[in-house]
């Protein structure tokens, strides 16, 4: 059986193969990942070495209210990234319609209709609607007037760099999830955590389907550590708005139009988005393409060492 590979970022090693080099020759600016990370803190011994205890579950928890203010009617889970439970929600309810503001994540519309879901245009009309907030690619922001299905899925994975923009004020309003990356914001994505929050309901049927010990030890300990140091979020915050304007300026010089994104990600409108990644390539820099747009060409933000190869390869 051969699987059908979704259209994603990343995919370091095809880019290798084509244009030379090994992966750590590469700078990888095709995802959303904060390139400068949250320090790893030494862990004990017991977050490797031990199922995860209920405390530990439990402080995670915690933190994570504090951070994201959620309010005390909505549950919150821990989950190993938010890619499972994007797979796992459509089976919350029998397949009906579900309408997603597109274009958008892909993996959202993919899980549905593995689940048997069919599209509708009208949120109104739907069983069931997705918002990417902000949105990846363009970084489109939606707010609560936006929502109008039975089942709502706000996804917030890039929302941690504009926090007063968040709706979990939703979280404990009908039926409502709302998806949380902390891969990205604290640039740890191989740890694969994520959370989902909202209604008891629907968060307990969730954690029934990942059963018990759904995240690993250090990324629970990880987790904790991170959602409990709100000063490196707002150092991080303003770093972030100060090397996406520098990405702006770079491109722009360079001949491309920026149509939106977050600081995280910037997209742009350029003549044609596959020569653009190919010029890159060649300096061992990936970038990402959309199969819908042949115009648009995302870029994430390099790390520190990264400016000098990513200014020379557009001059």
């Amino acid at each position: 059986m051969t699987l059908r590979k979704k259209d994603h970022g990343g995919g370091l090693d095809a880019a290798a193969d084509r244009y030379g080099g090994i992966r750590a020759d590469w700078i990888d600016l095709s995802t959303g990942i904060n390139p400068v990370a949250y320090p790893v803190p030494t862990l004990p011994a017991d977050a490797w070495t031990a199922l995860p205890d209920t405390a530990a579950q439990h402080a995670l928890s915690a933190a994570a209210r504090r951070f994201w203010r959620i309010p005390d009617a909505a549950a919150v889970l821990a989950t190993p990234g938010a890619s499972a439970p994007i797979a796992m929600i459509p089976s919350l309810r029998p397949a009906a319609s579900v309408q997603i503001a597109t274009p958008t994540y892909n993996e959202h519309a993919a899980a549905f209709a593995q689940a048997g879901w069919r599209t509708a245009s009208d949120p109104a009309e739907a069983g069931a609607q997705v918002i990417v907030h902000p949105n990846n690619p363009d970084g489109r922001i939606f707010s609560a007037d936006d929502l109008h299905a039975p089942l709502q899925i706000i996804d917030e994975s890039f929302c941690d760099v504009m926090p007063r923009a968040s709706l979990i004020a939703r979280a404990e309003q009908g039926n409502t999830l709302i998806l949380k990356s902390f891969g990205k914001f604290w640039g740890l994505a191989g740890l694969r955590l994520g959370f989902v929050i909202g209604t008891c309901e629907l968060v307990s049927d969730l954690a029934a389907m990942l059963g018990p010990w759904p995240v690993a030890g250090p990324a629970i300990e990880i987790g904790t550590r991170a959602l409990n140091d709100p000063e490196w979020a707002a150092r991080t915050r303003t770093r972030l708005v100060t090397d996406a304007a520098h990405l702006d300026g770079l491109f722009c010089s360079a001949g491309a139009e920026p149509l939106g994104g977050t600081t995280l990600f910037r997209l742009y409108n350029v003549a044609d988005a596959v020569q653009w990644q190919d010029r890159l390539a060649r300096h061992h820099i990936w970038t990402r393409v959309f199969p819908y747009n042949p115009r648009w060409l995302r870029i994430g933000l390099p790390p520190p060492h990264g400016w000098n190869r990513l200014e020379s390869a557009l001059a």
